[in-house]
């Protein structure tokens, strides 16, 4: 299969004054240290299971471990930001000093707690928010020197279902993604990362719109993250529960990957590597 050779990708990112390539997939491990993520299996609090499951995931090939102390889903409850610092600071620290070649990506809107995380051992900062729910994140990143993943959603946690309806979907998704992406930029942040955002802000419909179309985030030319991990467009549409997508996950992560996507953040990691591994052989 012929490389796409009509734009010019950011393909690298800064960590920790390595240069990391992204010219091969990577994955993203989720851990949730939080009581009511949407996926139970996510969910980790005690400090042993928080560090069995990290290490379960690196010795299957993540690249990143994802920590988030607040959650995201649809009508999430509010937390004050004591409490996401509360559940998160600890757990990354020990994490970084058990196993210290861990890149670790805080999970945070807040850039309160995205400074706790760096100072604890964080070297991402993955922002649901794209920088429209705390004027300070951005300012924070740059100053860090740490990469940013903008994600696009609307609204709040709490608001965003509401806020579906578009005209053109993908492009406005794109667009609204470049507003913060060049704002980003003129903060000082130099290693981008961007998410379309699926089931933030979208419909299940329009989520399978977006997959469809991820050709049009080349547009951008940064690094594109994809996060379907057991999503509701999945069970929903395959009438299972969270527990029960995982194959489900695999088909759709698999055609990410065939549609561009360079990081997948996932629940499961054994599975999003093997569909990597086989995705490189069609492309070779």
């Amino acid at each position: 299969m012929a490389k796409d050779t009509l734009f010019s990708y950011k393909k690298t990112l800064n960590i920790e004054g390595r240069v990391l390539s992204l010219e091969q997939p990577m994955v993203m491990g989720i851990l949730n240290a939080t009581p009511d993520s949407f996926f139970e299996g996510s969910r980790f609090s005690e400090e042993n299971a928080v560090l069995k499951q990290v290490e379960k995931m690196l010795e299957e090939g993540a690249h990143f471990i994802d920590v988030g102390g607040y959650s995201t889903r649809p009508g999430a409850e509010h937390i004050p930001l004591e409490e996401e610092i509360k559940r998160t600071a600890k757990k990354i620290k020990k994490i970084k000093t058990t196993f210290p070649e861990a890149i670790i990506s805080a999970d945070t809107f807040r850039s309160k707690v995205a400074l706790s995380a760096i100072e604890n051992g964080a070297s991402i900062i993955n922002d649901v928010s794209g920088g429209m729910l705390d004027k300070d994140m951005m300012p924070t990143v740059a100053r860090a020197k740490v990469p940013y993943i903008l994600m696009h959603m609307r609204g709040t946690p709490q608001t965003m279902n509401q806020l579906t309806q578009y005209n053109n979907l993908v492009t406005e998704v794109v667009k609204e993604l470049a507003i913060n992406v060049k704002k980003a930029i003129s903060h000082g942040i130099n290693d981008i990362i961007i998410d379309p955002g699926f089931g933030f802000s979208k419909t299940a419909d329009q989520n399978y719109e977006l997959l469809k179309n991820l050709d049009y985030f080349k547009v951008l030319k940064l690094p594109l993250l994809i996060g379907l991990s057991r999503k509701s467009m999945i069970w929903r549409k395959l009438d299972c529960l969270p527990e029960e997508a995982l194959n489900g996950t695999t088909v759709l992560n698999t055609v990410a990957l065939l549609n561009g996507a360079n990081i997948l953040r996932v629940h499961d990691v054994k599975q999003a590597i093997e569909a990597i591994q086989l995705v490189n052989y069609l492309k070779d």
